[in-house]
């Protein structure tokens, strides 16, 4: 039967008639007003009711229509229907809503029955749309049945699809099916085009016949429906099928769905697949999971086993509550021998599985040691999801160590997932780790080693850790693929003389310019601060010298620190060198500024004894104090 369906459904697009073409309702002629009401009584019920939606006074619009109703008339189409508009708005946080959507329901009913010519479409529509915010089905799906019932045939596309929608938000989908069938007799039969259900209504009615009423019959019937109006289904229409038919075990229908999948020309199974695996697990043929999933391997469509994470989600449950962890580690291996090797990591089976795994709190460790006890392999990417979770989770050793056994299994991992590990294990602060994933992305030769070679020496010069720092800094020095610069010289230097380690600085410093590396003004600031820190001051007149001797730039900072260092510790002949070389290059400095470390110097100073003994010393001090503008 189903094959000999879709044959008579044609493969052209379907063109259904616009709105504005459509033909105009069928309803019946309007009834005489009872002789009861007069046109003084009637002017006087319009007059009311018009002061009422004026002054949004609802119940006494109400009381006025239903005087009209009393007398089994109407009032002015407009009054009418924007009687029926004003009950049918929606306002956030309105509790009367549902009491007025009932006056709202009733009304439009009565004018269905009464005469439906005067009900607009738009009026219908924005009731609808209300009781679809109210959640309100059965009072919608009512509606509708009153519409056939008195032949007021609306175009479908004006209030199908909010039928849909309100039946689906209250999981009564299967009531739409009785819409469906109605529309499509009445589009045959009235020979109405405008009450054709469209592909998304038949989507809807195959959904509640195969995933909620688990109809073979009334699934085939809706198929059946959609060929006789020319409603040409996509691979969703395929995917319901697919669905019911695996859930139901009928194998050869599912070989007839492929066969006519062919015939429209749809070249992806991705959809198809994934609902047969759906059907399959609700099932409990798991083996049959395993089939479908090797089976789109197979196939020369790239997206076919391209699942989303909810397919896996539901596979992996099927798999675990049915303890099949070992069937779940061979279909991984099975998997990945026919994946091709351009497939991306995040994009293979492995890599599914094993991420669903995760998501549901199952060791995905397990399932690797199954594999590994099956001598199997799934690839990368079964390693990337557990590798993810350790570093949400701060696992840092553990990703460490599943790192290795990766490494030693002679599978390379991308430069993302390292960066990612790295980066985890900075924020951690096990740095054991961070330097450990360094050296195993060196070793397995990965081309970009900067991102995290900065990561590394960030959190460690945050951190204050400049022992680490320097031997990192000489571990990756002849490597090709990380650009040791002056700036990372410096990081250390600043960091040990933070630190008032001093001699590891100065260390450092003559390794760096043993290595060629320029120092450069950061250099000195930091060496004269550390030296001024520990009161070490004679080293910073030796370091004025090799500054002097390797003819280093200077500019107003660096001079700065070099004079109130020298000031401080007393040696004003190196000063006043500092000052010659500031005039010289026309460097602003103010005079004032050393004046005040002049003076806190002198305190400590014994000038008699001073001047008997060093005289040089007296001419350097009264020279700075000339130039500061204290008389000698």
């Amino acid at each position: 039967m189903l094959r000999k369906t879709l044959t008579l459904i044609s493969p052209r697009p379907f063109s259904s008639s616009s709105f504005a073409t459509s033909p105009k309702p069928i309803t019946q002629s309007p009834p005489k007003t009872l002789k009861t009401l007069t046109q003084l009584q009637k002017s006087s019920f319009e007059s009311s009711l018009r002061h009422s939606l004026t002054a949004h006074d609802t119940d006494q619009a109400w009381k006025a229509f239903r005087s009209f109703a009393a007398a089994s008339s109407l009032p002015d189409k407009l009054l009418l229907n924007s009687l029926i508009t004003h009950m049918s708005s929606f306002h956030a946080g309105d509790t009367s809503l549902r009491h007025r959507l009932k006056r709202a329901f009733v009304s439009a009913a009565y004018v269905i029955e009464k005469d439906p010519i005067l009900l607009e479409f738009e009026t219908l529509r924005t009731l609808l749309e209300s009781m679809k915010l109210a959640k309100a089905a059965a009072p919608a799906l009512a509606l509708v049945e009153c519409m056939f019932k008195n032949r007021y045939f609306v175009p479908f596309d004006l209030w199908g699809h909010l039928i849909i929608d309100i039946c689906r938000e209250n999981g009564t989908l299967a009531a739409f099916l009785k819409v469906f069938r109605e529309s499509c007799r009445i589009s045959v039969d009235e020979k109405l085009d405008f009450m054709k259900p469209d592909l998304v209504a038949s989507n809807a009615a195959l959904e509640a016949c195969c995933w909620q009423m688990e109809s073979v019959a009334d699934a085939e019937n809706v198929m059946e429906s959609m060929a006789v109006l020319g409603v040409k289904p996509d691979e969703s229409s395929f995917g319901f099928l697919a669905y019911l038919y695996a859930r139901k075990g009928l194998r050869e229908k599912i070989s007839e769905l492929e066969d006519a999948m062919d015939g429209f020309g749809f070249a992806s199974r991705r959809i198809l697949y994934s609902n047969m695996i759906s059907g399959y697990v609700k099932m409990g043929d798991l083996d049959r999971v395993s089939d479908v999933i090797l089976h789109s391997l197979k196939r020369d469509g790239k997206e076919d086993s391209n699942f989303g994470e909810e397919t896996y989600c539901e596979l992996v449950k099927g798999f675990i509550d049915s303890k099949g962890i070992k069937s779940l580690a061979k279909l991984i291996i099975e998997a990945h021998k026919l994946e091709s090797l351009c497939t991306e990591s995040d994009k293979s089976v492995g890599f599914g599985i094993v991420n669903a795994c995760v998501k549901f709190g199952f060791s995905g460790k397990s399932i690797l040691d199954e594999m590994s006890a099956q001598g199997g392999s799934g690839g990368i990417g079964v390693y990337v999801p557990i590798l993810k979770a350790y570093c949400q989770e701060n696992r840092t050793a553990e990703a460490t160590q599943l790192v290795k056994e990766i490494s030693s299994a002679g599978v390379q991992l991308d430069v993302e997932t390292y960066k990612a590990l790295i980066e985890a294990s900075m924020t951690k602060q096990d740095f054991v780790s961070a330097l450990a994933l360094f050296r195993d992305m060196r070793e397995t030769r990965v081309s970009d080693l900067k991102g995290s070679y900065l990561t590394i020496m960030t959190g460690l010069l945050e951190n204050q850790r400049p022992e680490l720092m320097a031997a990192f800094v000489e571990e990756v020095l002849e490597d090709p693929r990380v650009e040791v610069k002056s700036h990372d010289w410096n990081s250390i230097i600043h960091a040990f003389c933070k630190s008032r380690r001093i001699e590891d600085a100065e260390r450092t410093f003559r390794r760096m310019v043993f290595l060629r590396y320029e120092p450069n003004h950061q250099t000195y600031l930091s060496l004269i601060n550390g030296y001024v820190n520990c009161e070490e001051y004679f080293e910073v007149v030796v370091l004025w010298k090799e500054f002097k001797d390797r003819k280093t730039k200077l500019d107003h900072a660096l001079a700065d620190a070099f004079l109130n260092a020298l000031v401080k510790g007393g040696f004003f002949g190196t000063a006043m060198q500092v000052v010659e070389k500031c005039q010289e290059m026309k460097i602003f400095l103010d005079k004032w500024r050393y004046k005040a470390a002049f003076m806190e110097r002198l305190k400590n100073l014994r000038l008699p004894k001073l001047r008997k003994k060093k005289m040089r010393k007296i001419l350097f001090l009264d020279a700075f104090k000339n130039w500061v503008g204290l008389t000698t």
